[in-house]
């Protein structure tokens, strides 16, 4: 057995935080199950679902040692669940996907492959959207082939289930306990070590479901920009403020560049 082979079967950490997400929750997981690559194990942060979410996925752990789970004994936010699962990881690569969202069935195997070839620390891929019905909505979103740290305080880049980064190469990651763009604050903290690289494949989807964060006001976002920046990055108000304004003239670059309908 050869030695780059022992590598790519180095174990996944696969990180995914839920709160009430019944309805979504097993396909998403089913989808981690798919997984051509199988050397994984799932982190599941229950965020103290008070729906049926807990149930469906014991179930499904009783057939796969692979699931742990984890449960938050209050509802603590995203931010404190992937700190937990991250400090539990006993995973060589950290991949992270919502309980809502999907991966194609080869997306850890390319990328696994992709970061060994080329040496790479940290990377994400293209992804496109889906509806609450799991029907693709024709959107799809790549970005920047190679995003310095400078770049990543630019903008938040990588879509959350498309990323994955080598933890010897990284190290642990926690992050401020902040209730929005906590997945950004953990992107730039990574950032500071490694640039991150572009799969330039389609390889996740993302679903756009009512209340989500992709419909809420740009006010919003702008608050919770200026939040990260202030809070987690602790940087003065003033730099906050131009942080913030960096990101708005990047998000509508990406959209111009990066979004693509068909």
């Amino acid at each position: 057995m050869n030695a780059f082979f022992l590598k790519m079967n180095e174990l996944v950490s696969i990180i995914m935080p839920s709160h009430n997400c019944e309805e979504f929750v097993e396909e998403s997981i089913l989808s981690v199950q798919a997984q051509t690559y199988d050397n994984w194990e799932l982190l599941f942060v229950d965020d103290n679902s008070k729906d049926n979410t807990l149930s469906i996925v014991r179930a499904l752990a009783e057939n796969d040692a692979r699931i742990r789970i984890i449960e938050n004994k209050d509802h603590c936010g995203a931010a404190f669940s992937r700190n937990v699962a991250l400090r539990e990881a006993k995973g060589r690569w950290m991949a992270f996907l919502d309980s809502d969202d999907l991966w194609e069935p080869q997306k850890l195997e390319k990328q696994v492959v992709f970061m060994e070839q080329h040496g790479y620390a940290y990377t994400y891929t293209n992804y496109q959207e889906i509806d609450q019905y799991s029907k693709e909505r024709g959107v799809f979103i790549t970005g920047p082939k190679h995003i310095t740290k400078l770049g990543m305080y630019a903008f938040c880049w990588p879509g959350c289930l498309t990323v994955m980064w080598d933890a010897k190469k990284i190290g642990e990651v926690q992050i401020s306990d902040i209730k929005k763009n906590n997945d950004y604050a953990m992107w730039l903290k990574v950032a500071r070590k490694s640039s991150c690289y572009l799969l330039d494949e389609c390889l996740a989807k993302y679903r756009i479901r009512v209340g989500s964060i992709s419909n809420h006001s740009y006010l919003s976002l702008i608050r919770w920009h200026y939040k990260l920046f202030r809070q987690a990055e602790k940087m003065n108000a003033l730099l906050s403020l131009l942080m913030t304004g960096v990101n708005i003239f990047f998000g509508i670059t990406k959209k111009i560049i990066y979004v693509k309908r068909k």
